[in-house]
């Protein structure tokens, strides 16, 4: 039977009585675990601040929490507690964000976690797990889990188009080895990236996919040699430009003075209209051929004069 995350979180559970599941009434996930874990599941109810403080409150008494709610409250209605009891104390609590940036099927602006990356990361001790799907998501968790430090996970329980490499905190995997063009991504837009990838390799343009995993600590190596290798650096993500992944290259960047042509695939200043995933990635153009198509519109624009 293929693991999932609710089984590998069970397993881990079994083997560390150290380990509390919580959750803010967000059990989609994790249904199975109450009759599993008796007293080490707790659910809050409608409370991200009292769950995450709570959380704060058994950490420091020896707990590993891995606390469920879903992202867009998680990382806004509780950015305090999470700052501060959790943050400043470099607590091992695990934060696990439901329907994250354009997961969020059919929800408005409310409910939609498109800057989690960029509040989050900001935090020192603070470290952010986002998985290309649940197979990478069930990889990592172990690790995560038994990293002594806070986590925020981008949960994703999409399934999985490929079989990914190993996974080990702050690197990154690639695919192919192509250096006209280097996809930069994380999280749910992964299998959008490959396709991608696959359309420009038979268009004759030499691409790569980088699958940064883990955004921080990030794979600045990875990220360095994408830069100084590729003709043009494409970053994609269902976060907004400022403060995601954009960011994060921009600032590897400058520390290493280099310089580059960066093509951003992101949301610029507007949240996403609602809609299912599939209808939302058209019409914001993040599937895979409207950004093949993006790639290749930059790429004539680069081989005119002045370009």
């Amino acid at each position: 039977m293929t693991a999932t995350y609710e089984s590998v979180l069970g397993d881990l559970a079994a083997a560390d009585e150290r380990i509390v599941v919580m959750t803010a009434e967000n059990r989609a996930a994790i249904r199975g675990l109450p009759a599993k874990l008796g007293g080490r599941f707790i659910d809050t109810g409608i409370a991200e601040q009292t769950m995450v403080g709570a959380a704060a409150g058994l950490a420091l008494r020896g707990r590993i929490p891995i606390c469920h709610a879903l992202a867009t409250f998680l990382t806004l209605r509780a950015y305090e507690f999470i700052r501060t009891d959790v943050g400043i104390a470099g607590l091992p609590v695990k934060l696990v964000g439901a329907v994250p940036g354009f997961l969020s099927d059919g929800n408005g602006p409310t409910h939609q976690a498109i800057e989690d990356v960029a509040i989050l990361r900001g935090i020192p001790n603070m470290n952010l797990f986002c998985p290309a799907d649940e197979a990478e998501l069930v990889q990592g968790m172990p690790a995560i889990v038994a990293s002594p430090t806070p986590w925020y996970v981008r949960f994703n329980g999409r399934p999985a188009e490929v079989e990914h490499q190993p996974f080990e905190i702050g690197i990154a995997e690639t695919w192919g080895d192509g250096r006209e063009v280097a996809i930069l991504v994380y999280g749910t837009l992964f299998p959008e990236a490959m396709q991608a990838r696959a359309l420009l390799d038979a268009a004759g343009i030499g691409a790569r996919v980088v699958n940064l995993r883990t955004v921080k600590p990030v794979d600045e190596a990875a990220i360095r040699e994408a830069l100084g290798q590729a003709r043009l650096v494409v970053t994609v993500e269902d976060h907004f430009l400022c403060g995601g992944l954009f960011s994060i290259v921009a600032e590897v960047a400058l520390k290493n003075r280099l310089t580059a042509e960066v093509l951003p695939v992101a949301l610029d200043g507007h949240w996403f209209a609602p809609g299912r995933f599939a209808e939302v990635l058209l019409a914001e153009g993040f599937t895979g051929p409207q950004i093949a198509a993006k790639i290749r519109a930059r790429l004539e624009a680069l081989s005119r004069p002045g370009g």
